[in-house]
């Protein structure tokens, strides 16, 4: 079996983890013939670690910089000069190469003779485990692309979405050849710089939905990456600015339809992201958020814009509205903003008196409608809920049912569904579930629960499906219930900063506990 591969390896400070990346490049057989450690001046043990598992493995080979880069750019350019093998894969110190990748991607990109090779990355939760598929659009089940080959990805402007580099195994000499290297120095979201140049470059891509990367997500981690680093301003100054350079970058290469199609990406997908946190910041990252995403967004294509979706067109007008210098306070003003980025949007009332442009255009999946509840909590959980009307939308549909569904987080077990049907009430429409309190008890442990509601129409098969939202006047509120057999639960109704609605349970004492040490690390600002 012929070395084919070099796998470079980033690291900084992660004495930690780094020895476990490398042993599970090092895991991938004899088609890697080395992997290059790149230490970006390390000031703990990670040299330590890095010389203990090259004295095991000869074909591990330290890069020692002298030199702090302040960036990831930069250590993954002297990888990428050091490589020495056909192929390249990057690999950052916090997390792993699953078994078989390079089985995986290397025959495939052998077999078609691909410039890049490309496959799914996968998101785990630490500690907890809970996985989910980078750009599920693309390497989810299901998914179209996996399986095929292309030139280049103009037919294809999804795959912006996939800014990572590092679910990719390179052919060395094509990036050499076409100079594609990362932004140097303390420039974060490089990878959406990096892949914007190889996307430019018109590379020969071939897809695959084998697992090929596991990013590990730590939450609670001293040093949170820059992807959880979201509630400082400058984070968000920096995603702008890696965005910029992707625009810039479609454009220099003539790719004026891309880059038109990653304004709509940003629009459908960065900017909703940091959108629905809006509400848990000050009051001086909401004005200087505002402000750098009214300029960059101002300065759109027409076209790009029309590219998004109806809600983030909303959105996108909201912010470069004449005189909208400031957000406008209260739900009428980036409350609605924060509304429309939920997941999937919301159009909450009290409605302007004329529709919203584009509204008519919209099928009954995809309209933004608001469903609310108020929650009473006992021995039963009873939601009474109210179905808003959108500007007559919802009549001309005849709403008769809703479906509510519960879905706890995190297990991937059935919804709960409740069926009832709609009464007209004004312009509105009501109906009301319960079900056992008891039925929402996870034996001794937290149980979070998601809620969703269905709208079904009469006469048709279409449906809309929405987050369920509190009603004005619905508070967060802790309550206990005492069951039969003297076994306490207790029940929280937790109001999200966008204002959906979930229902936390704990059962028994362990889940009591559960509930009490999370509430002293937020108190502990941990």
């Amino acid at each position: 079996m012929k070395a084919r591969v070099s796998v470079v390896v980033i690291t900084f400070n992660d004495a930690e983890h780094v020895t476990t990346a490398v042993e599970s490049a090092l895991a991938q057989g004899d088609h890697v013939g080395e992997v290059i450690v790149v230490d970006d001046c390390s000031t703990d043990a990670t040299a330590e670690a890095i010389a203990a598992v090259a004295d095991r493995d000869p074909r591990v080979r330290l890069v020692a910089r002298t030199t702090n880069s302040g960036g990831c750019g930069t250590p993954r350019n002297d990888g990428l000069a050091a490589a020495q093998y056909p192929y390249l894969l990057f690999l950052d110190s916090d997390d792993i190469l699953p078994e078989g990748a390079v089985a995986a991607l290397l025959p495939l990109a052998q077999k078609h003779r691909a410039d890049v090779t490309a496959g799914r990355a996968v998101r785990r939760e630490l500690p907890g485990g809970r996985e989910t598929v980078w750009a599920p659009k693309i390497y989810g089940d299901g998914a179209a692309l996996p399986g095929i080959v292309l030139t280049g990805i103009e037919d294809h402007p999804e795959l912006l979405w996939d800014t990572l580099s590092v679910n990719k195994l390179y052919r060395t000499a094509f990036l050499r050849e076409r100079r594609i290297t990362f932004p140097d120095g303390a420039f974060h979201y490089e990878d959406f710089v990096f892949t914007a140049r190889v996307y430019a470059a018109k590379p020969r891509i071939a897809y695959t939905d084998e697992p090929v990367y596991v990013w590990h997500v730590r939450r609670q981690a001293a040093r949170l990456s820059i992807s959880l680093r979201r509630g400082d301003l400058a984070n968000w100054r920096h995603r702008v600015a890696a965005h910029r350079g992707v625009v810039d970058t479609l454009r220099d290469a003539g790719a004026y339809g891309l880059a038109e199609s990653a304004q709509a990406k940003f629009l459908d997908y960065d900017l909703p992201m940091y959108v629905r946190e809006l509400p848990q910041r000050s009051p001086g990252y909401v004005s200087g958020w505002w402000k750098v995403t009214r300029d960059y967004v101002a300065g759109f294509d027409r076209e790009g814009v029309a590219q998004a979706t109806v809600p983030s067109r909303w959105m996108a007008r909201a912010l470069t509205a004449p005189g909208a210098d400031e957000p406008e306070p209260g739900a009428a003003g980036l409350g609605r903003l924060v509304e429309l980025a939920a997941r999937p949007p919301r159009l909450i009332p009290p409605y302007g008196s004329t529709p919203p442009p584009e509204l008519a255009e919209l099928p009954p999946e995809q309209l933004p409608v608001t469903v609310e509840a108020r929650v009473q909590t006992g021995a039963n959980t009873r939601l009474a809920l109210r179905v808003r009307e959108l500007y007559g939308r919802l009549a001309a549909l005849h709403p008769v049912a809703l479906r509510v569904e519960l879905t706890e987080r995190g297990t991937g077990r059935p919804a709960i569904t409740l069926e009832t049907p709609l009464i007209g009430e004004g312009t509105d429409w009501t109906a009301a579930v319960r079900l056992r309190t008891a039925d929402l008890a996870r034996g001794g442990r937290l149980a979070i629960w998601h809620i969703r509601a269905e709208i079904r129409y009469a006469g048709t098969s279409a449906r809309t499906m929405t987050e369920v939202r509190a009603a004005d006047g619905q508070e967060a509120r802790r309550g206990a219930v005492v069951r039969p057999t003297g076994q306490v639960l207790l029940v929280q109704t937790h109001i999200t900063p966008g204002r959906a609605l979930i229902l936390r349970v704990a059962d028994g004492v362990q889940g009591a506990r559960r509930v009490a040490s999370g509430r002293l690390r937020r108190l502990l600002g941990k």
